[in-house]
């Protein structure tokens, strides 16, 4: 699932007086591809991570196999805890740049002061290495969508790692115990198919919720034409229209958000749900949960867009010259066929290559009912990623307690107009921080 995605707060200030020293000679962003170097003496990289359960399991398992393929490398994996534990670690320690490790999971928007301030590694150059990397961006078969968001303006200081896109999850049996006898394909099919759910069961089943609230507002106006960004009037008819489609549905009580469960798969496995709108990796969830034989399917997110989400592994400029070959070649290892094949397989995340995504073995896996659709959906969805912006992470991770408090001001008949103003001015505010 889309864990942790809120962004704590980064001291700019802080930042700006550390961009100097980020700059030293053993901290340049910009190596040439003639200055890297094979990896001929014992090299250790520290990776930092927030994978948990059967995830971490399998990392383990790849940089324990990697390890062997390369002896003189040892990988270091430091686990920090959940996505927001990760977040803080890495933003507290930018202001000593000796003490972070060579690489790390991240989502880009975490990284723009990191960036700005020279503290990561431009990673062209190790892409067109034939040593360490691909020999050029086309050869290294990442999905260009992707590749591309894990660039923070124009450089790419990222590869791809655990990915995820938003899916439509549901349960057919209660579809076609409920008379639903078409997989919703847009939004008003959605709430067609929810009310319907709702009467028919006597208000014992919901019909559908949304599980991660900021990407279905990013994603609601993204589909109406527009792009993230603090040009978006949170009270203009566009957002208006997003809004009161989710607040009716949790007046009338056919839609849900996730409550004190926290997470909609839980409502779901129990049949209290019908079907949910979701990360594409909760699928691993659904079968820790679910009792044996509970059935479920997988489906395109009702929508011409759906939320490219997932970190990518980002390498810190203070690492050696030594240090960033080893790492990088640790980083082309994770996102190679058969590394991402495994990966899925096991996890839920959905490959980063082509080669993976297109394979036999990837898409007869049986564990999980994505494989066999992902490509059906990439050619529905279009992928979108949230822009990295001036203030767009700050923003993004206001939405969900925003969209959390309108709704339920309308699931308990309080003041909804009240509610969405106080979430204009506090999604206006993000933008200004």
């Amino acid at each position: 699932m889309n864990f942790g995605k809120k962004l704590a707060a980064v001291a700019a200030a802080g930042l700006a007086l550390i961009g100097t020293a980020a700059c030293s000679k053993s901290g340049s962003s910009s190596s040439s591809s003639s200055k890297i170097p094979k990896v001929t003496q014992k090299t250790t990289v520290v990776f930092w991570h927030g994978m948990q359960g059967s995830q971490e399991k399998t990392l383990k398992s790849l940089a324990q196999d990697f390890e062997n393929k390369n002896p003189k490398i040892k990988i270091k994996l430091e686990q920090q805890g959940d996505y927001d534990n990760l977040q803080s670690k890495i933003t507290s320690t930018l202001q000593s740049p000796k003490n972070l490790p060579t690489i790390t999971q991240a989502y880009p928007g975490w990284l723009e002061s990191a960036a700005k301030n020279k503290m990561l590694v431009d990673l062209k150059p190790y892409i067109n290495d034939k040593n360490v990397g691909w020999g050029s961006v086309a050869a290294s078969g990442i999905k260009e969508d992707m590749l591309n968001g894990a660039q923070i303006k124009g450089t790419q200081y990222g590869i791809p790692f655990n990915k995820s896109i938003e899916v439509l999850i549901y349960n057919p049996k209660m579809f076609k115990e409920y008379g639903i006898t078409k997989v919703p394909a847009t939004m008003a099919e959605v709430k067609k198919a929810a009310q319907t759910i709702y009467q028919k069961s006597n208000h014992q089943v919901v019909g559908a919720g949304f599980d991660d609230l900021d990407n279905y507002y990013v994603l609601g106006m993204k589909n109406q034409g527009e792009n993230f960004s603090s040009k978006i009037d949170f009270t203009g008819a566009k957002s208006r229209k997003l809004l009161n489609y989710f607040i009716n549905g949790e007046k009338a009580g056919y839609f849900r958000m996730p409550g004190s469960d926290k997470y909609l798969y839980i409502p779901f496995t129990n049949k209290k749900l019908a079907m949910f709108v979701t990360s594409s990796s909760t699928e691993t969830w659904i079968k820790q949960a679910a009792k044996k034989g509970f059935n479920y399917e997988v489906a395109a997110r009702p929508s011409k867009y759906t939320m490219s989400q997932g970190t990518d592994i980002y390498m810190f400029s203070h690492a050696s010259a030594m240090q960033k070959a080893a790492a990088f070649k640790f980083m082309k290892y994770l996102s190679s066929k058969d590394s991402q094949i495994k990966w899925a397989k096991e996890t839920g995340y959905i490959p980063v290559s082509d080669s993976a995504t297109k394979s036999d073995e990837y898409k007869s896996n049986k564990d999980f009912k994505l494989p066999a659709k992902l490509e059906d959906i990439l050619n529905a969805n279009s992928l979108y990623s949230v822009p990295v912006i001036k203030d767009s992470s700050a923003t993004f991770s206001q939405l969900t307690p925003i969209m959390q408090s309108i709704l339920s001001a309308a699931q308990k008949n309080r003041n909804v107009e009240k509610a969405i103003t106080t979430g204009k001015n506090k999604f206006d505010a993000a933008w200004k921080q």
